[in-house]
């Protein structure tokens, strides 16, 4: 049953990830009353993903040590956000029941999520993206003597890798669509950012003997049951690979939704949209703070200043958040050469045939969808976007092959108990906030 006497927070934070808990610390260490809430069960986002064999180390760690020390901190971990309210509240639901959470200031770290492209066999049982394997790992799936094909573009092709590769994978290939030139450049100007340097190095040392195949593209997973090869298209001609995995993405895609449900502008970012903020991480709509990468993509350390800085502006420490805008910038330079060398190729906008999946929820063809000309008509003759995933997944494909814009997001912004929404109708919270 949802509470709709609202818990009460000078500074609500959405999003666990480098930018929440960064923000998260400077909040606390004010004396502030604290709100963290994630989705997950265990704080940490995507690249600080925790499981069984994957406790926090280094700076995640040390993070993580210092908010347990914080008696004004409170956490709601494996909580999601259903909705906002008015009156600077929001809706959100844990496994057992809804709860409304009250704010003062609302600092919105809601990161970013794989971006798919279609292409014949992409639905087979063995076909993840690539930030998809690493959490299969992390939560403990076991691939220790599988063979693995990483697919796709940036960087997070490296990370996944050496992550399955040190639970005993064998990597196969990493298959990057960008080219030899775009990607040798990016390389060279990461003596710009010394502590990327430092990653990309241990990342190529430890996968030395890894081919990296630049300018290529898988076009084609075949299997039956499940995945047994794949085909890559490689400026030499094409190849099949044998695997039992193919862990395939096109970068990232900001996580904007909430932000759009609460009314924040939202501007372009590289090939993409995400929330739009000022110099203080400040959004369009009072008293709301977007940090991390549902403002751009681009690593942990943008994230983890971003959220610093958000925090500071909430608590109006203007003159610590300024101190951190020249790194914040250095690493802003860094996001936009890395969007850069890894546009993706217009190329792979051919690679789905009419029969080949488009939505995987609705099991809608790339055919069907050919015929229309907006996302709006697409989902209105065939309910593309319409599914659990409410557009993630198809919406980011359709934006890139089709050049469409999403519709507006509406509220429930992910799938939730009927039971948690009939609890708060009629009372003076369910008032639309937008």
């Amino acid at each position: 049953m949802t509470n709709a006497n609202p818990m009460q927070f000078d500074i609500l934070i959405i999003g666990a990830g480098p930018a929440g808990l960064s923000a998260a610390q400077v909040a606390a260490q004010s004396g502030a009353r604290v709100g963290l809430v994630d989705d997950n069960i265990l704080p940490g986002g995507q690249i600080w993903r925790q499981g069984p064999a994957h406790p926090p180390k280094g700076p995640a760690r040390e993070l993580l040590d210092a908010l347990a020390r914080y008696p004004n901190l409170t956490r709601l971990c494996g909580t999601r956000v259903v909705q906002p309210l008015a009156g600077k509240r929001l809706q959100v639901e844990d496994a057992r029941q809804g709860h409304v959470l009250g704010y003062d200031r609302l600092i919105l770290a809601t990161g970013a999520r794989e971006r798919f492209l279609p292409y014949p066999g992409w639905t087979l049982p063995g076909v993840t993206g690539a930030g998809g394997l690493q959490a299969l790992i992390k939560g403990g799936t076991p691939v220790a003597g599988q063979r693995i094909v990483l697919a796709g573009s940036g960087p997070l092709l490296w990370a996944s890798a050496k992550t399955a590769q040190e639970q005993g994978a064998k990597i196969v290939a990493i298959v990057e669509q960008a080219s030899h030139r775009s990607v040798a450049r990016f390389a060279r100007s990461l003596a710009l950012t010394p502590a990327k340097l430092v990653q990309a190095i241990r990342l190529r040392l430890g996968l030395r003997k890894t081919p990296y195949w630049r300018g290529a593209q898988v076009v084609a997973a075949h299997g039956d049951d499940r995945l047994r090869s794949v085909t890559v298209q490689r400026p030499q001609g094409s190849i099949d690979l044998c695997c039992d995995r193919l862990a395939c993405a096109y970068g990232l895609l900001p996580n904007i939704e909430l932000a759009a449900a609460l009314g924040c502008a939202s501007a372009p970012y590289a090939d993409t949209t995400a929330v739009q903020v000022d110099a203080w991480q400040h959004t369009t709509q009072p008293d709301v703070y977007a940090a991390g990468e549902c403002t751009g993509v681009g690593g942990m350390e943008l994230s983890a200043l971003e959220g610093r800085i958000a925090a500071h502006a909430a608590l109006e420490q203007q003159d610590a958040a300024r101190r951190l805008f020249a790194r914040r910038e250095r690493y802003r330079d860094f996001s936009r050469r890395l969007h850069a060398a890894f546009a993706l190729n217009p190329s792979l906008r051919a690679l789905p045939r009419d029969d080949t999946i488009f939505c995987r929820c609705e099991d809608v063809p790339h055919g069907e969808l050919a015929t229309h000309d907006s996302w709006r008509m697409a989902k209105l003759h065939t309910r593309c976007g319409m599914g659990p995933c409410q557009g993630r997944i198809c919406g980011g494909a359709a934006a890139f092959c089709f050049g469409w814009q999403p519709s507006n997001t509406r509220p429930p912004l992910s799938p939730t108990r009927i039971g948690t929404l009939a609890d708060l109708a009629g009372t003076d919270a369910a008032t639309d906030a937008t």
